[in-house]
């Protein structure tokens, strides 16, 4: 029964349910009308006999703290959105390599590649590969090569085909 609560709101569901407890209902009753499994109930039981109140509190998160707090991600991002010509890069692309070298140059901080990846999918951004189009490219000729000229060659490649299998 896994569920996306925040760590305060299932702080709060452990304390709702020691209360609960306290008031003479049931684990299982508990789990129910909370909606965990009874072996949740049970080890809100058990921390709370061995810790107390304070082993049923939301506890912060384990790991490194991330080198870039939420003000500097936002600066990050304004950046960011100025794209890369701004910033003096040859090609309107963002590369992990330039969002590194943008961290660096404007935060002081140092990240690989590969971080910066955890860094921009934490801001909300997701790869996106550039179009495969030229800017130059003129749609209409596009469209009028395709009427007049790629059916005769089309027709031509049929025929010989046709004339190359044969004994």
């Amino acid at each position: 029964m896994a569920t996306s609560l925040s760590r305060k709101e299932a702080e709060r569901r452990r304390l709702r349910g020691v209360a609960l407890l306290d008031q003479g209902r049931s684990q299982t009753e508990v789990a129910l009308a909370l909606g965990v499994s009874p072996a949740a109930v049970c080890q809100w039981v058990k921390a709370r006999r061995d810790g107390g109140a304070e082993a049923l509190k939301a506890k912060p998160p384990s790991g490194r703290p991330p080198k870039l707090g939420p003000k500097q991600l936002a600066r990050l991002e304004k950046l960011l959105l100025q794209g890369p010509g701004k910033h003096g890069y040859a090609t309107e692309l963002w590369t992990l390599r330039r969002v590194a070298e943008m961290i660096q140059k404007h935060f002081g901080k140092t990240y690989d590649p590969s971080g910066v990846w955890h860094v921009l999918t934490r801001m909300g951004w997701s790869c996106q590969k550039p179009e495969r189009r030229a800017r130059e490219r003129d749609d209409d000729a596009v469209v009028r090569w395709r009427k007049q000229r790629w059916p005769h060659i089309k027709k031509r490649a049929t025929h010989r085909q046709q004339h190359r299998f044969r004994r």
